[in-house]
């Protein structure tokens, strides 16, 4: 079945271990239109995340073509899997974030006339407001991050140059400004699944940034940066 009605979105009491189907495939598979539709696509999820008041989660609905590409739209809805909005509708979403309960940071691609992938702060409802962040500075690729307050975003970069080097970042929204935190090789033995992106993510006081990045002969390892005199500096 390329879009089934059995499958998709369960929520799950850890209590009783009662599990309901709350969205399917085939729901978000009718909910055109359907950006280049063919005969032969698969619909799928991926990557879901709670907002930070607990009240709605967003999903990646995706679609694959039989020549191995795909299309991806971004859609929220309640944690009971009702009120569904589908925020970015062209197929062209990525990476994303709850900045607050009201809005998305989302790495898409061809809004406000920009044809090419960058980073849009999307209001949580259909039609509503969107504005680019940090054109041209903010890598439109990397793993997304607020820091504590929302004045900063956390962000990366994937293998840049022939050195294949990864560039975890701070982006200050207010002032445009680009710190980077190091740059960590990555061999071209690590690609495709078995690739190592650093993956930055904050400890919940916002002063440490932990990353992945293989050392040769040690393989994949952890690395802990400080960035508290960094945000400290910029009010």
């Amino acid at each position: 079945d390329l879009a089934p009605d059995d499958s998709g979105i369960w929520r799950i009491d850890l209590e009783t271990g009662d599990a309901k189907l709350i969205v399917s495939i085939a729901d978000l598979a009718r909910r055109g239109p359907i950006p280049n539709e063919t005969i032969g696509i698969k619909h799928y999820f991926n990557h879901l995340l709670i907002s930070p008041d607990g009240q709605r989660f967003i999903g990646l609905h995706r679609w694959k073509y039989p020549a191995g590409k795909w299309l991806t739209r971004l859609f929220t809805a309640k944690v009971d899997g009702s009120d569904i909005r589908i925020i970015i509708p062209n197929g062209y979403a990525s990476h994303f974030i709850w900045r607050d309960p009201q809005h998305i940071l989302s790495q898409a691609k061809d809004w406000l006339g920009n044809p090419n992938w960058g980073d849009f702060l999307f209001e949580d409802r259909v039609g509503g407001k969107v504005v680019e962040i940090g054109h041209g500075v903010l890598d439109p690729a990397g793993h997304l991050s607020y820091l504590p307050g929302n004045q900063w975003i956390l962000n990366d970069t994937y293998p840049q140059g022939k050195e294949r080097l990864q560039t975890p970042h701070l982006y200050h929204i207010e002032s445009g400004r680009r710190v980077d935190l190091g740059s960590f090789h990555l061999s071209k033995v690590y690609t495709g699944e078995w690739r190592v992106d650093t993956h930055p993510r904050l400890s919940r006081d916002g002063r440490l940034v932990c990353v992945d990045a293989p050392v040769e002969g040690e393989g994949r390892q952890l690395h802990v940066i400080d960035i508290s005199s960094i945000t400290n500096s910029t009010n």
